[in-house]
Protein backbone atom coordinates (compact mmCIF):
# COMPACT_ATOMS: atom_id res chain seq x y z
CA UNK A 1 0.00 0.00 0.00
CA UNK A 2 2.78 2.47 1.03
CA UNK A 3 4.92 2.10 -2.24
CA UNK A 4 1.72 2.33 -3.98
CA UNK A 5 0.50 5.91 -2.45
CA UNK A 6 4.47 6.93 -3.49
CA UNK A 7 3.76 5.85 -6.80
CA UNK A 8 0.94 7.68 -6.85
CA UNK A 9 1.80 11.08 -5.47
CA UNK A 10 5.19 10.92 -7.71
CA UNK A 11 3.20 10.75 -10.92
CA UNK A 12 0.88 13.32 -9.94
CA UNK A 13 3.94 15.57 -8.97
CA UNK A 14 5.72 15.42 -12.09
CA UNK A 15 2.87 15.97 -14.98
CA UNK A 16 4.12 18.56 -16.88
CA UNK A 17 2.03 22.09 -16.69
CA UNK A 18 0.47 23.27 -19.50
CA UNK A 19 2.01 26.83 -20.61
CA UNK A 20 -0.69 29.12 -20.72
CA UNK A 21 -0.20 32.43 -23.31
CA UNK A 22 -0.58 35.52 -21.08
CA UNK A 23 -3.22 37.80 -23.07
CA UNK A 24 -3.68 39.93 -20.05
CA UNK A 25 -1.86 42.70 -21.87
CA UNK A 26 -4.62 42.21 -24.91
CA UNK A 27 -7.67 42.57 -22.37
CA UNK A 28 -6.11 45.84 -20.79
CA UNK A 29 -5.94 46.83 -24.13
CA UNK A 30 -9.46 46.11 -25.06
CA UNK A 31 -11.25 47.55 -22.01
CA UNK A 32 -9.19 50.68 -22.06
CA UNK A 33 -10.31 51.92 -25.63
CA UNK A 34 -12.27 54.52 -26.19
CA UNK A 35 -14.76 53.43 -27.97
CA UNK A 36 -18.45 54.23 -26.78
CA UNK A 37 -19.05 51.12 -25.36
CA UNK A 38 -19.28 50.50 -21.75
CA UNK A 39 -17.27 48.67 -19.95
CA UNK A 40 -19.76 45.54 -18.58
CA UNK A 41 -20.47 45.29 -22.12
CA UNK A 42 -16.46 45.45 -23.41
CA UNK A 43 -16.09 41.33 -22.96
CA UNK A 44 -18.22 40.65 -25.97
CA UNK A 45 -21.46 38.75 -26.69
CA UNK A 46 -21.09 37.07 -23.57
CA UNK A 47 -21.29 39.73 -21.34
CA UNK A 48 -24.24 41.59 -23.71
CA UNK A 49 -25.94 38.01 -22.89
CA UNK A 50 -25.87 37.99 -19.22
CA UNK A 51 -26.39 41.78 -18.93
CA UNK A 52 -29.52 41.30 -20.83
CA UNK A 53 -30.33 38.14 -19.16
CA UNK A 54 -29.97 40.08 -15.37
CA UNK A 55 -31.89 42.91 -16.66
CA UNK A 56 -34.60 40.58 -17.85
CA UNK A 57 -35.01 38.62 -13.92
CA UNK A 58 -34.46 41.88 -12.57
CA UNK A 59 -37.26 43.32 -14.25
CA UNK A 60 -39.48 40.37 -14.43
CA UNK A 61 -38.41 37.98 -12.51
Amino acid sequence: FQSLRQLSQRTISTASRRQLENRVPEKQKLFQEDNGIPVHLKGGAMDALLYRFTMGISVFG
